[in-house]
C-alpha cells in the first residue's frame, strides 16, 4: 500500500477527507451559476428552478437518508416551522443570491455571504438586548473592513458600475434571509435533527421556487435550453447541494463540529480560485487581502461566546445546520 493510499484512508477515517469535499462542494456553487449564465441568456429564476428540479429527490433522500424509526412523528408545529424555514433560508435566500450573482463575481458573492455570523450576533443581540463585547465589535471590523476591500475591487474594476452595488445588496439580502433561517432552526433542530431539517426544508423550497416558476415564468423555453445550462444546474444539485450536505454529516460524525467548521473556512478561497481558474475572474492583492480579513473576523468571531437566543442552538447543530459549515446555506 502506498503512502497516497495510506493518507487517503486515514483522512476518510478521521473525517479531514469529508470536510474538504463538503467544503469544496459548497465553494462551487456560484462558480456553476456563473457557468449557467455564460452558457445562455438565461433568467435567475429559470436557472434557480433547474437545480430545484434536480434537488428535489436529493432532498427527500437526505430526509429518508436521516429517518430515525425510534423518533417522535413530525408535529404539525414542526411541520410548519420547516416550511418557513425552507421558505427563508432555501427559496428566498436562494433567489436572492442567484440575482446578485447575475451581476458580481462569484469571489465577491462568497465575500458577502461569509458574513452572515455577523448578521446572526445583530438578531441575536436584537433579540436578547445584550450588548456586544469590544472582542465582537473588533472581530465584526474587521469582517466589515474585509468586505470593503474586495467590494471596492470589483466596482473599480468594472468602472464603478451600477450594477455591482445592486448585484451586492441582492446577495447582502440573500446573507440576511440566511441568518433568519439560522436562527430559526434553534426551534426544530435538536429535535429533527440538521441533515434532516435540510432534507425536509429543502424539499419544501423547491416547492416553493417551482410554483413561482410555474406562476410567471414559460416551461415551454425549457427544451431549447443549451445542454450546458442543464449540466450545471445538475451539478449546483447534486455536486453543491447534496452531497456537501452527506459529506458534512460524515465529516462531523467523525471530527466534531467545530473542527469540521475550521475546514469550512476553506469555502471562500476555493470560491476565489476557482473562479480565477474556471470563469477567468480576475485575482489581485487587494481582493486576497480583503477575504484574508473576513475570514481572520469570522474566526475570531466563532471563538467568541454569542448572547443566548431564546431557542438556542446546541453546539453540533448550529456548526452545521446549513449548507456550509464555514457559513453552516442552506445551500443557497
Amino acid at each position: 500500500m502506498n503512502l497516497s493510499t495510506t493518507l487517503w484512508r486515514q483522512w476518510a477515517r478521521d473525517g479531514r477527507l469529508y470536510a474538504v469535499l463538503a467544503a469544496t462542494g459548497f465553494s462551487m456553487k456560484a462558480v456553476f451559476v456563473k457557468l449557467g449564465y455564460a452558457a445562455a441568456p438565461v433568467d435567475a429564476l429559470t436557472l434557480l428552478a433547474l437545480r430545484m428540479g434536480f434537488a428535489l429527490p436529493l432532498f427527500l433522500w437526505l430526509a429518508w437518508l436521516a429517518r430515525d424509526p425510534d423518533a417522535a412523528p413530525l408535529s404539525l408545529k414542526d411541520g410548519l416551522r420547516v416550511v418557513v424555514l425552507g421558505f427563508l433560508g432555501y427559496y428566498l435566500a436562494s433567489l436572492f443570491d442567484f440575482y446578485g450573482l447575475e451581476t458580481i463575481t462569484a469571489g465577491l458573492e462568497r465575500l458577502i455571504l461569509y458574513l452572515y455570523p455577523t448578521l446572526v450576533l445583530v438578531f441575536q443581540m436584537c433579540l436578547t438586548r445584550q450588548r456586544p463585547s469590544g472582542r465582537t465589535l473588533q472581530a465584526m471590523a474587521i469582517c466589515y473592513l474585509g468586505l470593503g476591500i474586495g467590494f471596492v475591487h470589483d466596482l473599480q474594476l468594472t468602472g464603478w458600475n451600477h450594477d455591482v452595488m445592486v448585484g451586492s445588496l441582492w446577495v447582502f439580502a440573500s446573507a440576511v434571509t440566511y441568518a433568519l433561517y439560522f436562527i430559526g432552526t434553534g426551534a426544530v433542530v435538536s429535535r429533527i435533527g440538521s441533515m434532516r431539517l435540510a432534507g425536509l426544508a429543502g424539499s419544501a423550497s423547491c416547492f416553493f421556487v417551482l410554483g413561482h416558476y410555474l406562476a410567471v415564468g414559460d416551461p415551454s423555453t425549457l427544451p431549447a435550453l443549451p445542454a450546458a445550462v442543464w449540466l450545471n444546474s445538475g451539478l449546483m444539485a447534486v455536486v453543491s447541494t447534496a452531497l456537501p450536505i452527506y459529506w458534512l454529516a460524515l465529516a462531523i460524525g467523525r471530527m466534531g463540529a467545530s473542527q469540521a467548521a475550521a475546514v469550512g473556512n476553506l469555502g471562500p478561497v476555493l470560491t476565489v480560485f476557482a473562479s480565477w481558474l474556471l470563469l477567468g475572474e480576475p485575482l489581485s492583492l487587494y481582493q486576497l487581502g480583503g477575504l484574508a480579513l473576513v475570514i481572520l473576523g469570522v474566526s475570531r468571531l466563532k471563538s467568541t461566546p454569542a448572547p443566548a437566543a431564546p431557542s438556542e442552538v446546541s453546539k453540533k447543530d448550529s456548526d452545521c445546520a446549513h449548507e456550509d459549515c464555514s457559513s453552516p446555506k442552506p445551500s443557497m
